[in-house]
C-alpha cells in the first residue's frame, strides 16, 4: 500500500481500486490535530484507516509534534486503544 503525504493539503492519502482514502490533519504551531479519517465503503475492512493513522502518527513523532485528534478513530490510537496498539 503506497501512502502519500501531501503536506500542502495537510493529509495522507492512498489510492486503491480507483478510490481515495485519507487521513486529514491541521497544524497549529507545534501541534498536529488529526481531524478526519475516511475510507470509501468498498475498501473498508482492509486496515487502510489504521495504516493511514499509524503513518500520520509516525510522521508527527519524527517532526516532534504534539498530537491530538478531533477524529474519533485517530483518537483511539493516541489513547493506545487502536488495534495492536
Amino acid at each position: 500500500m503506497d501512502i502519500q503525504h501531501e503536506p500542502q493539503r495537510q493529509r495522507f492519502v492512498v489510492n486503491l481500486d480507483g478510490e481515495e482514502s485519507v487521513l486529514e490533519y491541521r497544524l497549529d504551531g507545534n501541534t498536529v490535530d488529526f481531524t478526519r479519517t475516511y475510507v470509501p465503503t468498498p475498501l473498508r475492512g482492509r486496515g487502510i484507516a489504521e495504516k493511514l493513522v499509524r503513518t500520520g502518527i509516525a510522521w508527527a513523532r519524527e517532526q516532534d509534534y504534539a498530537m491530538q485528534a478531533s477524529c474519533w478513530y485517530a483518537q483511539r490510537f493516541l489513547e493506545g486503544r487502536g488495534r495492536g496498539a
